[in-house]
């Protein structure tokens, strides 16, 4: 099977210089107010305190997948979310792989939407930091496998000058170097990026090489709550859970579902 993330980077690249064309860097810069926090309690402290840590995330589909919900709205779903329990909000930016695009972080803001929000995206280059920062959202990801590490502190330290947060993303030992970074997250993908196959032993394996005093994050193939529960007693404090909710009728009420098992 081709490494499905390197065809996501390779186009990344292309589409991050296109739209340098379509608006430049430093316009996009002038439009940021990098004081306002409107919105917002921040993921990290949110994610500390929650007696769930779930976040739900918008997600219409995924390259291994295909479309899990094609007429999902944002505008409808991420409200009832934050209505339903979430802790916190991932909204997929990427168009291309996942149906998403960061203009459903502001749709999701101009529904009222004030939890925190991961803009989650292949984040590259400066110029989707900004993004993200204008369009509302409280956190980043980053991903270690895309990055060097010297790259990696780059867009912390850009993130943080923006005053957004990092969940920093890794999924092997080798990566778990990157903790030392100063991300505000640290987050153990139990999806491998080049088959997109799934293993939640990713973050029981794992979560020994990370800080004892950061806040660790299990992202991808939580389907059950009883999983929930023993990753928590393992210390993580945040749960990205997308599919299991987005291919559900009303994804608002799977969640409220799954928070009543917690």
């Amino acid at each position: 099977m081709a490494d499905i993330l390197e065809e996501i980077i390779a186009y990344k690249r292309k589409e991050v210089e296109r739209y340098k064309q379509e608006l430049a860097q430093d316009v996009l810069e002038s439009r940021i107010d990098i004081g306002s926090n409107d919105h917002r309690v921040m993921m990290k402290e949110v994610l500390a305190t929650s007696q769930t840590g779930i976040i739900a995330e918008f997600k219409r589909k995924s390259p291994s997948k295909g479309w899990i919900n094609k007429e999902a709205d944002p505008g409808i779903i991420a409200p009832s979310y934050q209505q339903n329990g979430a802790s916190a909000l991932s909204i997929l930016a990427d168009t291309r792989f996942f149906g998403g695009s960061v203009q459903h972080i502001r749709c999701a803001r101009a529904r009222k939407v004030t939890i925190p929000i991961l803009c989650k995206n292949f984040i590259i280059d400066d110029y989707q930091v900004y993004q993200a920062k204008l369009f509302g959202a409280t956190a980043i990801l980053l991903i270690a496998a895309c990055l060097e590490k010297a790259e990696c502190k780059r867009l912390i330290d850009k993130a943080h000058e923006l005053k957004l947060e990092v969940l920093l993303e890794m999924h092997s030992e080798e990566e778990t170097e990157y903790a030392d970074l100063g991300p505000d997250m640290c987050g153990i993908n139990n999806r491998n990026l080049g088959t997109f196959d799934t293993d939640v032993q990713n973050s029981f394996q794992l979560v020994g090489r990370l800080p004892s005093d950061a806040v660790k994050v299990s992202e991808s193939g939580i389907s059950d709550p009883q999983t929930v529960k023993q990753l928590r007693d393992a210390g993580f404090r945040g749960f990205l859970i997308g599919e299991n909710f987005m291919s559900a009728p009303d994804p608002g009420q799977a969640l409220a579902s799954f928070i009543s098992r917690l």
